[in-house]
């Protein structure tokens, strides 16, 4: 099965689409990556649902991908003698080290790295923004603060804190035990949640050792001030709108989201964009306007991927979403403004012999207007450049590696085959060709190129190009 379509979906599992019958149903409405949050799966369920996909991937013959995302820590403030509290604008509250109920005055705050990292000035946001605090003293025991917008708190609401830098790492201890466990499983991905700073990646890398690629989620101003570093460390990259939208101003999220993805494009990295893209469809069988234009201006981006979160977790619509996904998606990539503003963000190649080759493909293929781009690719460091090059024909990845297929599932316009290693050039294009005609990316006559590396099974040798027929004996 082929997509028409570059952009990949992500789609969240839930309680309404954890079925092995209904996980198929997403993957043939255009799921191409499943995303398991735990936050809210324990590792018996995390175990079950893997596999169930990897029993779906088998039926459909076709590599999926997981990405596994973990909780991060959650920061949030104690209970209240009356479960919540009316609160004035201007009056002053205070959070502070006692574990005693709370009142319409304080509240005990079970995070002691907050209280000696706030200082006067800084904001604390409650509940994604609904209260607004403003610190006016801090002593390392409690912060004083003045109340600037809201009317009241609740039980065990989450803190946001848009203007410190907590000396917090990613990884919580559940965390850690949920890593261990997902890599256990041999899931793809791995996101990270709660990133303030390129150290926070070292952690998890060490842990995974290869076993999974990483995805940076950037959700805090910390992240977006260092994303330069945040980038070089990790393998990819999650625009995580919902948060981004409470810690920084939520006017200044759209311009944010567009940075990162020429960024993340420039730098060769997948990018995806989450986050209420079909929020009303949780409820409704079809999306506002406003939804459509949302997705699609992910589209028009570039993004590798769009993400569907709660629409496919919980809601009552969880096929029609991703369908309608993969509508809008299609259809922008139709229309004729697409192919221009995808050129106009493209990026310089690097003065590599690889990155030269992708170039050199990419403008072959479409000079010529050949069929597709077809590239061999062991470790997947072939099929991400291709992919930079955001080519107007379609890629093809071959790889002998099943994880290596997988992985590339998230990538912008590359469609992930597993092949046996080629025992010599001429078998290698004997066998693109088979592929590209099997595959539907080209009929007999019609010509593709190649990309490899000689000598074959050389990782990072990418330095060969080949035009070939498919179906044809004529090379």
């Amino acid at each position: 099965m082929r997509r028409n379509r570059k952009v990949k979906i992500l789609a969240t599992i839930g309680p309404a689409s954890s079925s092995e019958e209904m996980l198929k149903k997403l993957f043939e409405a255009g799921a191409d990556v499943f995303r398991i949050n735990m936050s809210h799966t324990d590792h018996e369920l995390m175990r079950t649902l893997v596999g169930r996909i990897r029993a779906v991937e088998a039926a459909v013959g076709r590599p999926i991908g997981i990405l596994a995302d973990l909780q991060g820590p959650k920061l949030r403030v104690g209970k209240f003698a009356n479960v919540k509290e009316a609160l004035t604008l201007g009056q002053t509250f205070t959070l502070d080290d006692n574990p005693e109920p709370g009142t319409s005055k304080r509240v005990y705050l079970p995070h002691p790295e907050i209280l000696s990292s706030v200082e006067p000035g800084h904001r604390l946001l409650i509940d994604d923004g609904k209260l607004e605090l403003k610190a006016v003293k801090s002593d390392g025991k409690s912060i004083t603060c003045t109340v600037v917008a809201g009317s009241g708190i609740s039980d065990k609401k989450g803190v946001s804190l848009p203007d410190t830098d907590l000396p917090v790492g990613a990884l919580t201890e559940k965390d850690r035990a949920d890593l261990d466990a997902v890599l256990a499983t041999g899931v793809d991905w791995v996101a990270l949640s709660f990133v303030q700073r390129p150290e926070d990646l070292a952690e998890a890398r060490k842990i995974a050792r290869g076993r999974a690629l990483i995805m940076a989620k950037i959700e805090k101003p910390q992240a977006v001030a260092r994303l330069p570093e945040i980038i070089e460390l990790s393998d990819a990259l999650m625009v995580a709108r919902g948060d981004l939208g409470v810690e920084m101003p939520i006017e200044a999220v759209p311009g944010i989201q567009k940075q990162i993805t020429r960024a993340a494009r420039r730098a060769g990295k997948p990018v995806v964009i989450a986050t209420q893209m079909l929020e009303s469809m949780i409820t409704a069988p079809v999306p506002t306007r406003a939804e459509v234009s949302d997705v699609s201006i992910a589209v028009f981006e570039g993004a590798d991927a769009i993400m569907l979160s709660a629409e496919s977790a919980a809601g009552a619509y969880p096929v029609e979403a991703v369908a309608m996904m993969n509508r809008i998606a299609t259809k922008v990539e139709a229309d004729p403004t697409y192919a221009g503003i995808i050129n106009a963000q493209r990026s310089e190649p690097e003065a590599t012999g690889a990155d030269a080759i992708s170039l050199a493909a990419r403008e072959i293929a479409e000079t010529l207007k050949l069929s597709a781009i077809i590239s061999y690719t062991a470790s997947g460091t072939t099929g991400l450049r291709a992919a930079r090059e955001r080519p107007q024909v379609p890629i093809v990845a071959l790889s002998p590696i099943l994880n290596t297929a997988r992985r590339l599932s998230l990538l912008w316009g590359t469609h992930c085959v597993v092949s046996p290693d080629a025992t010599d050039l001429d078998d290698m294009v004997d066998r693109a060709c088979r592929i590209a005609l099997e595959e539907g990316f080209g009929k007999p006559g019609d010509r593709v190129i190649i990309t490899a590396g000689v000598p074959l099974r050389t990782p990072g040798s990418t330095n060969m190009l080949r035009i070939a027929y498919v179906g044809s004996d004529t090379h």
